[in-house]
C-alpha cells in the first residue's frame, strides 16, 4: 500500500521548454494545473535545483508540452539529466514559437505560457501563467501519466 494519499494521484506528464537569449532548456514535469475557467492561467511546478527554472526566471517564457505514451525515453533525455551539461534538444524534434520558445513537434500539443508571478513552495517554485495559446498536434495519442510511467517500470513509487 503508498505511502501517502498523494500517491494515488494520477498525474499527466509534461515537457517544459523555455528559453532565455540563447539558452534552450527543458525537464520533466507532472505538477501542472489549471487554476482559472476557460484555462487562461495555469500553474506549473518546477524543481527548483533545475537549470530550466533559472531560464524561466529570467525570460518569464515557457511552454507546456503534454506527452504521449510513446514518448518515454524523454523521462530520461530530459529529466535525468541537466541541459547545463548538454544539448537536451539535439535529435529531438522540435520548432520554435514566435517568441523563440521551443516545443516539441511530436507531443500532443503544448501550451504557450507566459509567467506572471511565482511562489516559494518547497523544494518547487510555483508559477503561475496567462495562458497565450494552446496548439494541439497530435490528437490521435495517449496521454502519458504518472501511472503509465510506475507501470511500465520508468519511476519508482
Amino acid at each position: 500500500m503508498p505511502k501517502s494519499l498523494l500517491k494515488y494521484k494520477n498525474y499527466d506528464v509534461h515537457a517544459i521548454t523555455t528559453v532565455h537569449e540563447r539558452n534552450h532548456n527543458a525537464n520533466i514535469a507532472t505538477w501542472v494545473i489549471q487554476t482559472a475557467m476557460g484555462g487562461k492561467t495555469v500553474c506549473v511546478a518546477l524543481y527548483k535545483i533545475d537549470y530550466t527554472i533559472e531560464l524561466v526566471r529570467a525570460s518569464k517564457v515557457l511552454n507546456i508540452n503534454l506527452l504521449h505514451t510513446g514518448q518515454t525515453n524523454l523521462i530520461t533525455k530530459l529529466g535525468r539529466r541537466s541541459g547545463k551539461d548538454s544539448d537536451k534538444f539535439k535529435n529531438l524534434k522540435h520548432d520554435f514559437d514566435s517568441r523563440g520558445c521551443p516545443f516539441l513537434t511530436e507531443a500532443i500539443g503544448y501550451i504557450q505560457c507566459k509567467v506572471l508571478h511565482s511562489t516559494d513552495a518547497g523544494d518547487h517554485e510555483l508559477f503561475v501563467c496567462e495562458v497565450l495559446k494552446q496548439v494541439v498536434l497530435n490528437p490521435e495519442k495517449e496521454v502519458m501519466t504518472n501511472n503509465f510511467l510506475r507501470e511500465n517500470g520508468l519511476v519508482r513509487g
